[in-house]
């Protein structure tokens, strides 16, 4: 072993931890930032087509719900099943399969022939969306620099409202001038669009080649050193033995006796935030006309809930260059339940109501970015994909059940205000998650990324 080669090897890690983003990180970064928007769009897709789709095949309320639902389910199983493969393969390969499914699912959701068919779709078109979430995020925190990781990671959230608003008016257009089938033709299309664009600019996982040694992997991580203007090695590390032990078997690797405690509670952090974001994305609009407004502005109340996201978004990232991450994430989940809660008493007031939705929408989007910086950190590379597809997809768990939860309230004579004061408190609950998560961890969450700089 050349004792030259391995002693510059190993400061490989903290070289990008502690050195200038260069051009190639942020296009990394960027590339992820617009895989994210399909996320959005393809919520909003059915939201926006929910209408015409309904009155084509006479659908009843449960039959649209199941639809509404398909989505989900499908994202939580490629959260659970399908992200963790991108421990075994590699991420850039399991985000293109990915996107072959995205694409496939949407693009054949335009010839669907029945409610069924459609709900298979869309339930496989999650599957995609969701086995991608976990590496996308995991390749953003991994070529980010300690400086600028929670920064690209909140601004990776960010593309989702991003995609909603984006894709929901261009999805307006079409619906308009086509019907719904083109909304979903337009989404494979775009979706396919993006597989160039991946192969192109979305490197493989650093940590990934590292940990794992696929074939090849000292020629990738050269050509990768390249593009980041650094220096090339003359071979590769030596392996650590509790990296080589902990990608054995990722998902065990989860419930270790020093990893139980941390995934148990990112989970339940997820979990609890993706309950209220859901039920907030979901029912606002219909709440609203419930209170007394009309159709157009309920829509414009859930428009401003994903405005308010970009927003929200965007300053947090630029605020959690400078501040303590576990701080600001626990502080925005604590103002996005005084936003929910302030929300239900002035339902009925349009001026004061739309003004809270756009708080909401802010606070909530920078308390999800806050969650996808932590969760990163917390595993070491071999197990990274796994432990974020996990937390994503009993997130999306938490997501599924939101709206089946608000709608059984309702049908007990819940009204609006009472709903939103209730899931004000699983976000309460949240922030003493991720306060208790950031002690745990010692503060490697907040020192933007410690974890990621100690796996090598």
């Amino acid at each position: 072993m050349n004792p030259t080669a391995t002693a510059r090897s190993g400061e490989l890690r903290r070289a990008i931890d502690e050195g200038a983003m260069t051009p190639f990180q942020w296009a990394a970064v960027t590339v992820c930032i617009m895989l994210i928007m399909l996320d959005g769009f393809d919520v909003l897709v059915m939201a926006f087509t929910a209408a015409p789709i309904s009155a084509e095949w006479k659908l009843s309320g449960a039959e649209l719900g199941v639809l509404f639902s398909a989505g989900l389910f499908g994202m939580a199983a490629g959260s659970l099943f399908l992200a963790p493969w991108a421990d075994r393969f590699g991420r850039q390969p399991i985000i293109l399969v990915c996107l072959v499914v995205i694409a496939l699912g949407m693009f054949a959701s335009g010839f669907a022939q029945s409610s069924w068919q459609l709900g298979a779709l869309r339930a496989l078109t999650g599957v995609g969306i969701g086995g991608m979430l976990a590496s996308v995020g995991v390749i953003t925190a991994e070529y980010s620099s300690n400086h600028w990781r929670s920064t690209a990671v909140a601004l990776q959230a960010t593309g989702y409202p991003i995609g909603a608003t984006i894709g929901g008016s261009i999805a307006a257009l079409l619906l308009a001038k086509y019907g719904w089938r083109s909304v979903f033709i337009f989404g494979g299309i775009a979706t396919a669009a993006m597989i160039p664009v991946v192969l192109w600019r979305l490197p493989e996982s650093f940590d990934f080649l590292l940990a794992k040694r696929p074939r090849g992997a000292l020629q990738k991580l050269n050509a990768l050193l390249g593009k980041m203007n650094r220096p090339t090695l003359a071979q590769l590390p030596p392996e650590q033995a509790d990296v080589a032990d902990s990608g054995r078997n990722s998902f065990s690797a989860l419930f270790a006796p020093g990893m139980l405690a941390q995934t148990l509670m990112i989970w339940g952090a997820f979990f609890l935030l993706m309950f209220s974001f859901y039920f907030a994305l979901s029912w606002t609009p219909k709440l609203l006309v419930q209170a007394g407004l009309s159709a157009q502005q309920g829509i414009t109340g859930g428009v401003l809930l994903n405005v308010g996201g970009i927003v929200g978004g965007s300053v947090f990232g630029l605020l959690a260059a400078r501040m303590n991450l576990g701080s600001l994430t626990a502080s925005s989940m604590v103002l996005t339940a005084l936003a929910m809660a302030a929300f239900g008493y002035f339902t009925s007031s349009l001026a004061v109501a739309f003004a809270i939705a756009f708080g909401i929408g802010a606070f909530i989007f920078g308390s999800m970015a806050g969650l996808y910086a932590f969760a990163p950190v917390v595993y070491p590379a071999a197990m990274r994909s796994t432990g974020m597809g996990w937390a994503i997809g009993i997130g999306r768990v938490g997501a599924i059940l939101a709206p089946l939860t608000a709608g059984v309230l309702l049908d007990k004579g819940w009204s609006p205000p009472h709903l939103y004061y209730a899931f004000a408190l699983p976000l309460l609950a949240a922030m003493l998650t991720v306060l208790a998560l950031r002690a745990h961890t010692r503060g490697a969450a907040d020192a933007g990324g410690q974890r990621l700089a100690a796996a090598h």
